[in-house]
């Protein structure tokens, strides 16, 4: 029976984009049979160990690991929900009760009254039915709406200072009890969580709350957590591509057979082609002319585009940077080296020239800036990359401009952060721009450094 559980936790994982091999599933096998299965921690921590290779994948790891070994609990359903009064209260059910036993749970250090409290919280409020597709995000959304969760730590602050506090301790009691109002949001999902499995199976509960890889979330979707989670993703990641492609350029140096200089090598050896010699590659560097969409839809998008590229700076051998909404200004003064991204992102929306009418993203008249004003310093050595979705506002995309810029350049490519189902729906044109571009879908870091690869290789 565990083994079939272990068996499909590992095949989650996989479904999940975590890379594990046959050898580490043997891994994990031995590694369990040292712990006490009753231990949850250490059964944790043993997986963890053996199957997760990149801190970037112990999110998605996490979640698997919380469904398929669940605390397997029959759900009670002996006690009415609207009879029960909640843990921690001194009297029936109602507002003043319930704050009652959230402020006992809260203020107290009893894990098992902050547990017994989210159970009552998913059985009272979350209204959860047998076989009904809903995901858990909505039960956890009402069985927390009823706590007032910000306003009892601020209040049970209050009470404190009465006592005289000084700053360092009012400080630690605030983080101390925002600790458990975390403890007891996550109490909750996994009751909500457990009743899932209880119902439908780990199987199907997997599939619903599969957490992708952080370099496979979508950047225009992301919530604010898993945008901080891909920051910090990113320079890892950079750092590595960056390796990879400085030693791929070392390796590619040795070009073709060089026949003459091989024959005339082998002269030393009677004529026999003892030592064969290749032409020397003197591989170039290309110049990278980045034109990035800052308006309201394109900003995330054009944050971690400007993010990625700026940190590969290294494999270009020149990198000049520009934005645009209806209007198009260089910025790459704002972006040198020692200065702080986020004070240049500050900069950029403060003071870079980009609103022209209306601010909303005419891309006809960007170009036509960008080509007026730079027009000359496309050369063939020339990579030009323009970073938006291609939505005009229904206004001219003057594709006529992008031809005469691919006409210049060594390339010229069109990173969309959109499905590509989407292109070419409402005011997306990218079907007029993409005989003149190398067009990518460009969604996740993943996608964004394969394309990297491909410029710099």
């Amino acid at each position: 029976m565990f083994l079939d559980v272990l068996t499909g936790f590992i095949q989650e994982l996989r479904a999940a984009g975590i890379p594990v091999s046959m050898v580490e599933a043997i891994d994990s096998m031995e590694a369990i049979r040292q712990i006490d299965l009753s231990d949850r921690d250490a059964l944790k921590a043993s997986l963890g160990a053996t199957l997760v290779k990149n801190i970037r994948h112990y999110g998605a790891f996490e979640t698997a690991f919380e469904i398929y070994f669940a605390l397997d609990r029959a759900v009670s359903e002996e006690i009415e929900p609207e009879q029960e009064t909640p843990p921690g209260a001194s009297s029936g059910p109602g507002g003043g009760s319930l704050m009652e036993a959230l402020t006992a749970a809260l203020g107290s250090r009893d894990d098992s009254l902050l547990r017994a409290l989210a159970q009552y919280a998913v059985r009272r409020f979350a209204g959860m039915e047998k076989g009904r597709p809903v995901g858990g995000t909505y039960y956890l959304y009402r069985a927390l709406r009823p706590f007032d969760l910000d306003g009892v730590v601020e209040r049970l602050v209050e009470d404190a200072e009465g006592r005289g506090l000084s700053a360092i301790e009012e400080r630690l009691l605030r983080e101390a009890l925002q600790a458990r109002v975390r403890e007891f949001r996550e109490q909750v999902r996994a009751e909500v969580r457990r009743r899932l499995v209880a119902d439908r199976g780990r199987e199907a509960v997997a599939t619903t709350l599969r957490a992708a890889p952080l370099e496979d979330r979508d950047l225009m979707h992301a919530t604010r957590e898993e945008l901080a989670g891909i920051e910090r993703a990113l320079h890892p990641l950079t750092r590595k591509l960056a390796a990879r492609l400085a030693e791929r350029r070392r390796r590619g140096r040795v070009g073709r057979l060089d026949f003459r200089r091989t024959v005339r090598r082998s002269l030393s050896t009677g004529g026999v082609l003892l030592e064969p010699k290749f032409r020397v590659r003197k591989p170039s560097r290309p110049d990278i002319m980045l034109l990035s969409d800052i308006s309201g839809s394109m900003a995330t998008f054009a944050r971690f585009t400007l993010q990625f590229v700026y940190a590969m700076a290294a494999q270009f051998s020149r990198l000049r940077s520009f934005a645009f909404i209806d209007g198009l200004d260089e910025v790459t003064g704002f972006f040198s080296p020692g200065v702080d991204f986020e004070d240049a992102i500050s900069r950029l929306h403060e003071e870079a020239e980009v609103l022209w009418f209306d601010g909303h993203s005419d891309y006809g008249h960007s170009l036509e800036i960008f080509w007026e004003r730079y027009g000359s310093e496309v050369t063939s050595r020339s990579t030009v990359i323009v970073a938006g979705d291609a939505r005009t506002n229904y206004r001219d995309p003057r594709p006529d401009l992008l031809a005469e810029i691919a006409s210049s350049a060594r390339s010229v490519y069109w990173l969309n952060p959109e499905p590509r189902a989407y292109w070419n729906t409402g005011d997306s044109v990218m079907r007029v721009y993409e005989p003149f571009s190398r067009a990518f879908e460009v969604r996740t870091l993943r996608q964004l450094g394969k394309f990297v690869e491909q410029v710099t290789s």
